[in-house]
């Protein structure tokens, strides 16, 4: 019996390339940086053959350059998790979740987040690394997942699609038990939408709504959804006092470590005042504060707004009341002394 072909969520088919194991994020970093570099100069020359068109394909008629993702998706089997429970327990404590061997959805985001990452640093991958702009998550886990589980990982880009300030993709991991066939629903399936500012979509006029400005640091979270004019904060029902090193103690443990969520000086040279925190440390956060109520199979969604910088203070609220299901709890989080939102979303059950 021959498998279906994987497809993404639109019906284009993906052509599958196995890796032997899920790779390192630094060595990614760097390879995005180099590409990153690449793209910048095919965008100054674009007539300078190889970078001026490695990436996309050509408009004859119009003489342009037209974005395209690669049809590609990345496939890591036998991923064994039967000795992360250090790693696993260091995280939940950081994480303000129970230490059990259950893990949680934030840290399968952990487990994906370097095979989506090798997506991005790919060479027909048609946007820079550096300076991407982490604007929403949403996640499905429709099963736990427990310490001794073999996994396989997926991951693949789609949905090019228009933005004002430039153009937004979807980075698509999917973690299913090992020797599935493929069938019915993963057990974790998280989409991390980002911003390329500058850029243009391919077919598409107009634009959508997302993020207001970032700085220039690679994946910066920022503005995933401006803040209504008059928005007013709920009472809160925690707060959340974040030194200067909280970045740094996310990197450790989720392998992230991008400078500007390590220090002050080196958050500065991308253009941020301080470091800030990584924008799935405070998502996963919100996600804990939630509880068990949150049940076993959820989705979790979370948009960004303004970039938490570090130390901070974060006044935060999850209830019911705020979200749109009647099962659901719903959160925010926000800066009281200026009144600006940070992050927002939802836990609602499957």
């Amino acid at each position: 019996m021959t498998a279906a072909p994987w497809r993404t969520s639109t019906g284009q088919v993906l052509q599958v390339e196995s890796q032997p194991t899920l790779p390192g994020l630094g060595g990614l970093y760097a390879r995005g940086a180099a590409a990153s570099g690449r793209i910048a100069a095919g965008r100054v020359l674009p007539s300078l053959p190889v970078i001026g068109t490695a990436r996309g394909s050509s408009d004859a008629e119009h003489g342009e350059h037209v974005l395209g993702l690669p049809a590609v998706a990345l496939r890591v089997t036998g991923v064994p998790t039967a000795g992360l429970r250090g790693h696993l327990h260091d995280y939940q404590r950081l994480l303000h979740e129970p230490v059990v061997d259950i893990l949680p959805a934030g840290y399968l985001h952990v487990l994906a987040f370097p095979l989506a990452t090798a997506v991005m640093v790919r060479s027909d991958f048609p946007l820079p690394l550096l300076g991407m702009v982490h604007l929403a998550n949403r996640v499905d886990l429709n099963g736990p997942v427990a310490l001794g589980d073999v996994l396989e990982v997926r991951a693949w880009a789609e949905n090019l699609t228009p933005h004002r300030r430039g153009v937004q993709v979807d980075l698509v991991a999917e973690i299913w038990r090992d020797g599935t066939d493929g069938s019915g629903r993963p057990l974790w399936r998280g989409v991390s939408t980002y911003l390329a500012k500058g850029f243009t979509a391919p077919d598409a006029p107009g634009s959508t709504s997302g993020a207001e400005a970032a700085g220039p640091g690679q994946h910066a979270e920022s503005a995933g959804s401006p803040v209504a004019p008059g928005w007013v904060a709920p009472l809160p029902t925690g707060r959340w006092a974040l030194g200067p090193g909280t970045g740094r103690a996310y990197a450790a443990v989720s392998g992230d470590r991008n400078p500007i969520h390590l220090s002050s000086l080196s958050a500065k040279a991308f253009g941020f005042p301080r470091a800030i925190a990584h924008g799935m440390y405070t998502a996963a956060r919100a996600l804990a504060d939630v509880g068990q109520a949150r049940g076993e199979t959820y989705r979790w969604t979370v948009d960004f707004s303004q970039p938490v910088l570090l130390p901070g203070t974060v006044d935060v609220a999850v209830m019911p009341e705020l979200s749109t299901h009647p099962d659901g709890f719903g959160y925010v989080g926000w800066n009281a002394r200026r009144g600006r939102r940070h992050f927002s979303g939802e836990v609602v059950p499957l």
